[in-house]
């Protein structure tokens, strides 16, 4: 009777850890987005194209300093070290907003790059 507790135990255990593994989100509950700038030193500028985002999290017009082109709901990305570095800008692709906080354990170099004042961290969805 002991050894059954235990086992019952461990099975808990199993099914609690398991529950606890990042699922992968559909396509149809992900944002589609471009990346609109490739700055220097990942300063990236991506535009929400496809899909409901709180307006509150993005720039309705943000305008580009440089060359004064106007993006649309667009924000500065914030969780650089888990970018892909295969997306080239225009590339359209699928993302969830994270809602963990920005990843600092990559380096960044500091040159400027203009970029929206409102940022996000996201996770791309497959």
């Amino acid at each position: 009777m002991k050894n059954s507790g235990l086992f019952l135990l461990f099975g808990l255990f199993l099914t609690m850890s398991s529950s606890c593994k990042r699922e992968e989100l559909p396509k149809a509950t992900c944002l589609k987005g471009r990346l609109a700038l490739k700055g220097v030193c990942m300063n990236y500028v991506i535009e929400v194209i496809e899909g409901q985002v709180d307006s509150s999290k993005v720039e309705l017009a943000w305008q580009n300093p440089m060359t004064n082109k106007v993006y649309t709901k667009a924000f500065a990305l914030k969780s650089i070290c888990s970018f892909p570095e295969n997306l080239k800008e225009g590339d359209e692709f699928y993302f969830s907003i994270s809602a963990l906080p920005e990843d600092k354990m990559c380096a960044q170099c500091k040159a400027y790059s203009p970029v929206p004042k409102k940022g996000l961290s996201i996770e791309i969805c497959d």
